[in-house]
């Protein structure tokens, strides 16, 4: 476990504070009833922004702190922890991780401080399947006198509702599933062209579905080099993953709690069920795999804001722990609670819907056990 500094330890109580006063689980009840396009109320995503969190990695030349992943993913275990919904992670960093890594000056001078205010919102349009496979890339991009074209589908798409801008990937030479030939653009989501589609998901988040059809874009919104872009995309969606592990370490923490709680205020055969010798092994076990993946996601963490050599691996040996362990957890949640946890009315139902599709984002389990094997050269 990471051991915080006195900075970061304030930013994690200022977190913890101020999600369960202002935003627990029944604002994103209540943002879920109202079925909302965006995805996310605008009035915690507001207060998110006053609060500084969106410039935690942006440089503070363009109005961020930089204070490092560490401390973005110990906000994020908070905002996970109540499943708060809002483009903290697409934009501030995911998309503002892309501009930073690959970004030209100019780009990063005009959207970075934007970003940290809010006024604009960025997110990734990488997979264009039902499964995380950021080289199969068949959207193309054909070069033109003044920059390129555009054509192609990107699915599952983060705050894709209410995205300004779009970090794309497109194929600008090779066949689809090489991995040169692949390159990244910054589209704006008012440009002609750009249609969205709302997905209904069971997390009642903003997804979309994006096409593009015959989109220019200019030289200048090129990020990282022509037809060498996936090495870049893979550092992006690296620091992608270990945020969204810490987040992920947060759903499952709280699904932990609640079980915890129930454990010992249930009361069957005249006493707590907590007391049951099963029961308390299974939640010691829970607990010290839980401390397990959160050794996991901080070492992934630390490793960014390091620049260690293994970034890489740490990130998918994160990813893949935090998800083994949010489906253990939420199946846990709801059969510990029995009937109960199959309600509505109850939250478990919110964090196993969330789990699920925390798991897939970014790559399941499988895909990062396959990566992390090839990484070691297994």
């Amino acid at each position: 476990m990471a051991a915080l500094n006195e900075e970061q330890a304030m930013i994690r109580d200022q977190a913890e504070a101020w999600v369960s006063e202002q935003a627990p689980v029944q604002k994103f009840r209540q943002m879920r009833d109202s079925a909302s396009t965006l995805g996310y109320l605008p009035e915690p995503w507001a207060a998110m922004i006053d609060m500084g969190w969106t410039g935690i990695v942006v440089p503070e030349q363009y109005g961020g702190s930089e204070l490092g992943f560490l401390t973005f993913g110990v906000v994020l275990e908070q905002t996970g922890r109540h499943l708060v919904a809002s483009p903290l992670f697409a934009s501030a960093l995911a998309g503002a991780t892309a501009l930073g890594l690959g970004g030209s000056e100019t780009l990063q001078q005009a959207l970075l401080p934007r970003v940290v205010d809010g006024s604009a919102i960025l997110s990734l349009a990488i997979d264009e399947g039902p499964r995380h496979t950021p080289d199969n890339v068949d959207c193309r991009a054909q070069t033109t006198a003044g920059g390129f074209v555009l054509d192609g589908k990107k699915t599952f798409v983060h705050e894709g509702m209410s995205a300004t801008h779009l970090i794309v990937s497109a194929r600008t030479s090779g066949a689809v599933n090489e991995r040169s030939g692949i390159s990244l653009f910054l589209v704006e989501t008012g440009q002609s062209g750009v249609s969205r589609q709302r997905l209904r998901t069971v997390d009642s988040r903003g997804y979309a579905n994006i096409e593009f059809n015959g989109v220019e874009v200019s030289n200048e919104n090129l990020l990282g080099e022509l037809d060498g872009g996936f090495t870049l995309l893979d550092a992006i969606l690296d620091r992608a993953r270990a945020g969204l592990a810490a987040e992920m370490l947060g759903t499952a923490a709280q699904a932990f709690d609640m079980t915890l709680d129930y454990l010992k205020t249930r009361v069957q055969f005249g006493q707590v069920i907590g007391s049951f010798q099963a029961l308390g092994h299974r939640a010691a076990g829970l607990f010290s795999t839980m401390e397990l993946t959160r050794s996991c996601v901080e070492a992934a963490l630390q490793a960014i804001d390091t620049g260690a050599k293994e970034t890489a691996e740490l990130c998918s040996l994160s990813k893949c722990r935090a998800g083994d362990f949010l489906h253990q957890m939420s199946n846990e949640l709801i059969q510990i609670h029995g009937g109960i946890g199959m309600t509505d009315e109850f939250d478990a139902g919110f964090y196993l819907k969330r789990a699920r599709v925390l798991e897939a984002a970014f790559g399941n389990q499988a895909f990062h056990r396959d990566r992390f094997a090839n990484l070691l050269d297994f």
